[in-house]
């Protein structure tokens, strides 16, 4: 009795052990970024995910295929330009799987087709150019190196995104004579800037000097302007002044005696005839006082 339970435990375990051996070949769980090759004896049936995948034990057969874009670094690789010179070049390829089946099919290693690609490729392409385009046309290799690949990786169902040159290495005496064009250039541009800022310096110093003069002649004008003007109302105050006088001493002179003022005239007379002067002018005015002055002094 003992025997034959302990048979019936080892018949279960074993039946369990095959059960979960028949649901881990027999179901797959396909993430989103993923898709199934189902091969049946051998046979491409398609590809099927993401998601629960059923499949038919020891029948079937599933290729997983990463549907992310992925990178691959490409090894260091010496190249002759079209003028015979060598350069080392690294670059890195990003791709991505757009047919899962043709890229399980159709190529057995991609990764390593493409780097085979990838090197015979750059190497025909670097060849095509000389080494002042290699060193300064980057981008344009990239996009050359990008097509020429994707058109090699199109038939395996992959998608070449792009192609970036990470480093191009030239000859030691090529990098000696760039260091020394660039320290040239260099030296070009400080001077092209020193000259430059010297003669923005001029041109603001002579726009100041400018500026002032125009400053001080408008100042000068100003100055003028007012001295002007303030001559101008100095003389119209002084003729105001010498109206305002003759006209109080024609007031009063209206009023004065005319035998007064011809007394006046002979007082004069006599300072003048006490000076050194030889020649006298008389006023004809001088005259007619004399006369008033005879007939006045005859009546008395």
């Amino acid at each position: 009795m003992a025997g034959t339970l302990l048979t019936v435990v080892i018949v279960f375990f074993l039946a369990g052990i095959a059960l979960l051996v028949v649901a881990a070949t027999a179901v797959r769980v396909v993430r989103e970024y993923e898709r199934v090759v189902i091969f049946r004896f051998g046979r491409s049936l398609g590809i099927k995910g993401p998601g629960l995948v059923l499949l038919i034990p020891f029948v079937d057969q599933a290729v997983k295929v990463d549907l992310r874009e992925q990178f691959l670094e490409v090894p260091h690789q010496v190249c002759i330009t079209l003028d015979n010179a060598t350069v080392g070049v690294d670059f890195l390829i990003y791709w991505k799987v757009i047919e899962p089946e043709s890229s399980v099919v159709k190529v057995g290693n991609f990764e390593r087709a493409s780097i085979g690609i990838a090197t015979t490729t750059l190497r025909a392409v670097i060849g095509d150019i000389e080494l002042d385009a290699v060193l300064s046309q980057r981008e344009h290799i990239n996009q050359v190196l990008r097509v020429k690949l994707d058109e090699v990786t199109e038939r395996w169902g992959v998608k070449v995104t792009a192609v970036e040159i990470r480093e191009i290495e030239p000859p030691q005496e090529i990098r000696v004579a760039m260091n020394r064009q660039m320290a040239a250039e260099r030296n070009r541009r400080a001077t092209v800037l020193e000259a430059e800022g010297q003669r923005e310096a001029s041109i603001t110093v002579a726009e100041g000097a400018k500026q002032a003069a125009i400053l001080k002649a408008e100042g000068q004008k100003q100055s003028a302007i007012l001295a002007a003007e303030g001559q101008r109302e100095a003389q119209r105050l002084q003729a105001e002044g010498f109206a305002i006088a003759l006209t109080e001493i024609w007031e009063r002179a209206r009023d004065v005696d005319p035998n007064t003022m011809t007394l006046q005239y002979f007082d004069t007379l006599r300072r003048l005839g006490e000076s050194a002067s030889t020649k006298f002018i008389f006023p004809l005015e001088l005259t007619a006082m004399l006369e008033s002055f005879v007939e006045s002094k005859t009546g008395e």
